[in-house]
């Protein structure tokens, strides 16, 4: 393997990228670091995002700069803002020591008066998203009649967001005799007509091979009913206790939704989609890329350009219908040498895109089997330990307060102590799983039959029929498992629909009903606010389970003793609704009229005439 000066890097940017921590280059570098330093030499890379390769780009184009003249020389376009913006910032540092190098990142979404103002400055390198540049273009502020080295970074991407004809136009706007790189995930068509068009004699330059995953990427599914992604999902967060992930999602409503789920169960979740506002992107981004926030769900658009290489996990919420999607989403993990996971919650309607994927990339999937709740606990049980073990004990700062830790667990004994500190770091899931809802495979045959039928009567009475807590209410709803009502979506429908906080106690989920027990105080509040709302189409109906067992007791009660002969019962009505039935529009009556009693206005049969 060549050194960065045997591939002919100046002495200035080899000073900078070796305080980086670049100590060899990697394949993609080695191949396009080269080629670019000569003239008229066009490329197509494809390459993962991770591989090195604004390193590839970035070091012979500072180099070419004349940084005598301070007219654009170079232009790098990006998909988004943030990719925009990691580039411009990398330029940056590989160019620490060389004196006089301008880069100018622009963009949408700020302040264009501010770029217009840097670009009349004079900017040897514009780093831009290609709406931005067009209108710097059409202001005659961004002039690129000297530039001689243009770079498509994720041109795939950019083509996928519709910007084809933004970047037909500004191909035509640079002078024909340049060097022209493109990098891309994938080899599209649209790539292909775009080589075609604008790049001429290209060289093709492919790290690993075309249209392939990330090298170091395992790629596992995971079959489940719509109804229990998130459910599923819950799982494999937990059963990783060390998971730094992104959790892709299709839409924005979808994305947004997982997040408040995750947040809301307690986990360290936050969202990024198009409907944030640039500030709260930015932040989110910072936070992700700080670790304070360990899983970022987010659509494919707003990820571009969120560079982090020690990702553990992509979880794909449901498969994209792109196969370029799936490929820059599992390129984001198993980057820089490392591991990685990319791991798909699919229904059975989705199987077909697996398979597409495996052809098109190249790797089988495997599938993988949710983790029971023992094994998850087993695997944060063991995270819990360790952390414990591993734990630096400052001697020196904890040596003044150790005489009265000491005097308050005197007494405590010592396998007391460390069921209680685990507890404290673990019962949170202990609790949950100890009751959680179980997966159901998919396809499982559902039962049938009298005898099952009746031992899902039984089994709804003896649900209904469980004493309450001293102090609480058991209440009935009509919503059980087969509406995908679980725990938490019953917490949510409880706390959207009832106004003030509601505790809520023992939980028993059945078929197609459910008991819950609240606050004897509130359960008159709870059942005013729940019954009559809808639920996925479905009318709500919440009673008290006590007057809901009484009432169909009655109803039992009542067929029994019909087969028996009896009286006709009186039906009664008050004068003005017996006159209103008999004669609706005001008639004049002829013939019976009714008999007027003191128990009102009573039907009976008229009498023959004789």
């Amino acid at each position: 393997m060549k050194t960065f000066e045997e591939l002919g890097v100046c002495e200035e940017i080899r000073h900078a990228i070796e305080e980086m921590g670049f100590v060899q280059p990697m394949p993609v570098q080695e191949e396009v670091i080269p080629y670019l330093l000569g003239n008229q030499n066009d490329v197509i890379a494809l390459a993962q995002t991770g591989t090195g390769k604004t390193a590839a780009f970035g070091i012979p184009v500072l180099q070419r700069v004349d940084t005598s003249r301070k007219e654009t020389q170079a232009l790098i376009l990006s998909p988004t803002r943030e990719l925009c913006l990691q580039i411009a910032d990398d330029l940056r540092d590989f160019s620490k020591y060389m004196e006089g190098i301008h880069i100018e990142a622009v963009y949408g979404g700020a302040s264009i008066e501010q770029q217009i103002r840097s670009l009349r400055k004079g900017v040897q390198i514009i780093v831009a998203t290609p709406g931005r540049l067009i209108d710097l273009m059409n202001r005659g502020v961004a002039k690129l009649e000297d530039v001689y080295n243009v770079v498509l970074d994720e041109a795939d991407e950019m083509l996928n967001m519709g910007f084809s004809e933004s970047i037909d136009a500004i191909l035509e706007g640079v002078p024909t005799e340049r060097n022209t790189l493109l990098f891309s995930a994938t080899m599209s068509k649209e790539i292909e007509r775009i080589a075609k068009g604008y790049l001429h004699d290209y060289k093709e330059i492919v790290v690993g091979s075309r249209n392939e995953g990330a090298e170091h990427v395992n790629h596992i599914y995971y079959m489940v009913n719509a109804k229990d992604k998130y459910l599923a999902l819950k799982r494999l967060v937990d059963f990783y206790p060390r998971i730094f992930a992104i959790i892709f999602c299709r839409t924005k409503l979808e994305t947004q939704e997982v997040a408040d789920k995750l947040i809301r169960d307690g986990y360290n979740a936050e969202a990024l989609h198009g409907d944030l506002s640039q500030q709260q992107r930015d932040l989110t981004m910072q936070k992700f890329r700080q670790h304070t926030v360990q899983l970022l769900v987010a659509t494919d658009v707003a990820a571009r350009g969120l560079d982090v290489d020690d990702l553990t996990h992509v979880i794909n919420y449901g498969l994209p219908d792109d196969i370029e999607n799936y490929t820059h989403r599992s390129g984001r993990t198993g980057r820089a040498g490392k591991k990685g996971t990319s791991l798909s919650i699919v229904h059975s309607r989705e199987k077909h895109k697996i398979r597409n994927i495996e052809k098109e990339i190249g790797k089988a999937f495997e599938e993988g089997k949710i983790p029971s709740a023992e094994e998850i606990c087993k695997k944060q049980l063991y995270k819990v330990m360790d952390q414990i073990v591993k734990a630096d004990v400052d001697e020196e700062q904890i040596a003044p307060f150790m005489q009265d830790i000491d005097r308050y667990f005197e007494y405590i004994d010592k396998e007391d102590l460390i069921k209680k500190i685990v507890s404290m770091e673990f019962g949170r899931f202990l609790a949950y799983y100890a009751d959680a809802p179980e997966i159901e495979p998919v396809g499982a045959k559902k039962e049938r039959g009298e005898k099952r039928e009746r031992g899902k009567r039984g089994e709804k009475r003896e649900g209904g029929s469980r004493k309450p807590e001293a102090g609480y209410r058991r209440l009935f709803i009509n919503l059980g498992k087969k509406d995908g009502f679980y725990p938490g979506e019953l917490m949510q429908f409880l706390n959207k629909n009832v106004k003030g906080h509601v505790e809520v106690g023992h939980i028993d989920l059945l078929t197609t009903m459910s008991y819950f027990e609240v606050p004897e105080e509130d359960a008159q509040r709870v059942m005013k606010f729940v019954n009559g709302q809808n639920y996925k189409g479905r009318d709500v109906r919440c009673n008290d389970a006590d007057e809901s067992r009484t009432s169909r007791s009655s109803r039992d009660s009542r067929k029994s003793r019909s087969t028996s002969p009896k009286e006709p019962k009186k039906t009664t009505f008050s004068k003005d609704e017996w006159m209103q039935f008999l004669n609706p529009k005001g008639m004049k009556l002829k013939g019976n009229v009714p008999d007027f009693s003191e128990e009102g206005w009573a039907i009976r049969k008229p009498r023959k005439k004789k």
